[in-house]
C-alpha cells in the first residue's frame, strides 16, 4: 500500500499549473508572505483552497511579496492541482469562504514550470494621498495637509525613470544580490483632492516604493531640490533619504507577464 507521501508526490506529477489573480485590502494583514507569528494573504489564501478544494497538500506562491498594510488591486499567485470542477466554480467556491477583503478575480492556466515570481516582467504600483480629510480614503490613502508642488515631484519622477541603482531606498537587511531596477514609467498627477504616483518596473526592492514617496515628498514640500533628490539616489545611503510614507497609501496594481506563458483557456 502506497503511503500518502508517495502519493501526493505522483499527483503532483500529474497536476497542471495555474495562475490566480487576486485582489485585497492589506489593511488586516502583516502582508502577503506566510510568517510565523502573523495572518498573511498567502496564508488564509492558502488555508481556504486546501480546505473547499479538498487539496491538502496544495501550495500557493505569490509573485510579489506586498508589506503589512500594502493593498492589491492585481495579485498573481501559482498553483499545482487537478481540477475536480472547472475554474469559474472552483473560483466561485474559493470567494465564497474567503473574507470579505481578499477576493480571487480568475484562473487561468499557465505552461509547465512558468514561475509567478520569476517569469514577471514588469510590476506596477500606486501610491495615494489625499490632500483633504476624506473618510472614504480612511485606510486606504496617506492624508497630507499643505501645499505640494507637483512641477517638482515629477522632476523627481523623471530622475527615478533615469536611474538604476536603488539602493538608497531600499531596507537595509534585504537578501537580495543587487540593488538595480529598470524603471520604466514613473509619474505624479492630481485628480481632485488626490495625489497619484505610478510607477512601473521589471523589479522592486523593499520599501523602495514607499520610500521614493517619501523623498519625493520633501522635495515637493519645497525641503529639498530635485537636483539634491538626485544626489540622495547617487548616495545609495538609505540614510540620506527620506523617511517610508504609511503602507495604507500602497497598491499592487498590475503584474505583467509574456503572452507566451499562456495556454487555452479550458
Amino acid at each position: 500500500m502506497q503511503s500518502q507521501e508517495l502519493k501526493a508526490s505522483q499527483n503532483l506529477l500529474k497536476a497542471n499549473r495555474y495562475f490566480m489573480e487576486i485582489s485585497y485590502d492589506g489593511a488586516n494583514f502583516s502582508g502577503w508572505q506566510i510568517q510565523a507569528n502573523a495572518v498573511s494573504v498567502q496564508e488564509v489564501l492558502q488555508k481556504t483552497a486546501r480546505l473547499v478544494w479538498e487539496c491538502p497538500d496544495l501550495d500557493i506562491a505569490g509573485s510579489s511579496r506586498t508589506d503589512a498594510g500594502v493593498h492589491a488591486v492585481s495579485q498573481i499567485a501559482q498553483l499545482d492541482f487537478i481540477p475536480a470542477d472547472s475554474l469559474d466554480n472552483l473560483v466561485f467556491k474559493l470567494n465564497a469562504a474567503l473574507p470579505r477583503d481578499i477576493a480571487v478575480l480568475r484562473m487561468f492556466p499557465v505552461k509547465p514550470g512558468t514561475r509567478a515570481r520569476f517569469d514577471a516582467v514588469f510590476r506596477r504600483y500606486r501610491y495615494l494621498i489625499s490632500t483633504k480629510k476624506d473618510p472614504f480614503y480612511e485606510g486606504r490613502a496617506m492624508y497630507h495637509y499643505g501645499p505640494l508642488d507637483l512641477e517638482k515631484l515629477n522632476a523627481c519622477a523623471e530622475i527615478v525613470k533615469q536611474s538604476i541603482d536603488f539602493q538608497a531606498f531600499s531596507k537595509v537587511k534585504t537578501d537580495v544580490n543587487h540593488f538595480e531596477c529598470r524603471v520604466d514609467a514613473a509619474h505624479w498627477s492630481r485628480q481632485g483632492h488626490l495625489l497619484i504616483f505610478e510607477i512601473r518596473a521589471n523589479r522592486f526592492l523593499r520599501g523602495m516604493v514607499r520610500a521614493l514617496v517619501g523623498t519625493m515628498l520633501e522635495a515637493g514640500k519645497g525641503k529639498i531640490s530635485p537636483e539634491e533628490f538626485a544626489a540622495i539616489l547617487r548616495s545609495r545611503d538609505r540614510k540620506k533619504a527620506g523617511e517610508n510614507v504609511p503602507a495604507c497609501g500602497l497598491y499592487l496594481m498590475e503584474v505583467g507577464y509574456p503572452e507566451t506563458i499562456l495556454l487555452p483557456s479550458e
